[in-house]
């Protein structure tokens, strides 16, 4: 059991198999892309529809592409879509700002990650070609605020972002957003392209960060959790999940016999309060 901040993890599991990597799984039949007061957002190629909360189709809207993300706030819902055809910025296709009630267009506008935040407003990131940035809209899809900052985007009193730039040596920090385009920097993960961290209840951010799992208070904070087994490439597909009662991360790597098979480990930790007993 490793960690000295506010949480403690115990590796309680691990194995290795051979499989696919954790790529972002296909949702499951039906599975809506967003839920929120009795509304769910699904998407399908070319269009996005919402049902109420009896379950029936209140509006549909179409459009060429296919949408990926669904962000619902104050009556309205940011989805962001993958481009049928290959553009300038490969397959990333417009970010659509709709009315929750009736499917109305309400903005056309760009970004590949988006985030909820309270009353209708949004948050929106874009990153490649020289641009590595988070836009906030209001409402009305009118832009309110812009940092130099993008990654995945963990919103509760404040916004903090774990940064993804892709950079080689990164430059990625774990920082807050502030008002006035503001980025307060924190630690400097190792990693140019985290996973999806974990968010505790108490809003502990925990991030797999190459082979070292790290916790990052609401301080901006780090504390070390765990090491694990590294491995023998620099090519690997990961990913961190909270599976309802345990922490578990997965790392996948291609076969140096056949790149198209991967080795993957996964490991089960339980997690602790640091003041907690044995």
């Amino acid at each position: 059991m490793t960690g000295i901040g506010a949480w403690r993890a115990e590796v309680v599991g691990h194995r290795r198999a051979e499989g696919p990597p954790p790529y972002d799984r296909d949702r499951r039949r039906g599975e809506p892309l967003a839920r929120r007061d009795g509304f769910a957002v699904h998407g399908e190629r070319g269009a996005v529809r919402a049902t109420g909360p009896d379950g029936r189709t209140l509006w549909t809207h179409a459009f060429a592409g296919r949408p990926n993300a669904a962000h619902v706030s104050g009556g309205r819902v940011l989805v962001t879509t993958d481009s049928p055809e290959y553009t300038p910025w490969g397959f990333l296709g417009p970010a659509y700002l709709l009315d929750l009630a009736d499917g109305r267009l309400v903005a056309e506008l760009r970004g590949e990650r988006g985030a909820a935040r309270g009353g209708g407003r949004f948050l929106l990131g874009l990153e490649g070609y020289g641009v590595f940035e988070t836009v906030a809209y209001d409402r009305d899809g009118v832009e309110t605020d812009r940092w130099a900052s993008y990654g995945h985007y963990v919103v509760g009193t404040g916004v903090r972002v774990v940064e993804a730039d892709r950079r080689h040596p990164t430059r990625n920090r774990v920082v807050r957003l502030l008002p006035g385009g503001t980025v307060s920097p924190g630690p400097a993960p190792a990693d140019s392209q985290p996973p999806e961290p974990v968010v505790l209840p108490d809003g502990t951010i925990l991030v797999l960060d190459g082979h070292v799992l790290r916790a990052v208070d609401r301080d901006l904070v780090p504390t070390t959790l765990a090491e694990l087994t590294p491995l023998t490439g620099g090519r690997t597909i990961r990913s961190l999940r909270w599976d309802g009662k345990r922490l578990v991360a997965t790392v996948a790597e291609p076969r140096a016999d056949d790149p198209a098979r991967y080795t993957v480990d996964t490991w089960t930790f339980r997690l602790t309060p640091a003041g907690a007993g044995p």
